[in-house]
């Protein structure tokens, strides 16, 4: 797994316990569980009870004292914040296509290759090199154009330009060979331990 795929995992995970963690709070409050379990809400948290609020009049006035500038300020804020979230999301989604339509002439009808599955293929093949450590593939793109990212992260006695001559004769090579796609646009990137070695493309 590539530090990219680490960090939007994390990111998606750290989203999910928040945005759960707040609706169960809320929950809570809105069906009056406090009261009916007799259980001890958070300390600071504004909603224990279904006529709660998250902010009092009180709370409004003050934040509107800050001038007339500051609720739109917030509100574009927030507006931006949910934009910027639903496009990472959606992202995310079209990343990395289920499946890999293979090509020929002609090419064939209603073939295709499961994305994963060839990433698995290639990472097991990938990772079978000599000087390869870890390895991983995915595929990413369109269906009909999709493209291969390959990681590798290299032993101690290993050396790039081997790897990835090994790489784009073997498993990149058989790739395309499976896919029939002759031009499968393929990005390798090359690790020693912790420190990047080469990028290559």
């Amino acid at each position: 797994m590539n530090g990219r795929s680490t960090l939007n995992r994390l990111l998606m995970a750290l989203s999910g316990l928040v945005l759960l963690g707040g609706g169960l709070l809320i929950l809570t409050a809105g069906l009056d569980l406090y009261r009916r379990l007799h259980l001890a809400a958070p300390a600071g948290w504004p909603l224990t009870t279904p006529h709660d609020v998250l902010l009092s009049n009180a709370d409004r006035i003050g934040w509107s004292d800050q001038g007339w500038w500051w609720w739109p300020a917030v509100i574009a804020g927030l507006v931006l914040a949910a934009v910027l979230t639903l496009l990472w999301l959606l992202a995310q989604l079209r990343r990395r296509p289920g499946s890999v339509h293979l090509g020929g002439t002609p090419p064939p009808e209603s073939v295709e290759v499961r994305g994963r599955a060839l990433g698995d293929a290639v990472t097991a093949e990938a990772r079978a090199l000599p000087g390869v450590e870890q390895a991983s593939a995915h595929v990413t793109g369109r269906a009909a154009r999709p493209c291969l990212h390959v990681a590798l992260t290299l032993t101690d006695d290993g050396t790039p330009a081997p790897v990835l001559q090994a790489l784009c004769h073997g498993p990149v090579a058989h790739a395309r060979d499976c896919t029939g796609l002759p031009h499968l646009p393929t990005r390798a990137q090359l690790n020693v331990g912790k420190h990047k070695a080469r990028r290559a493309e």
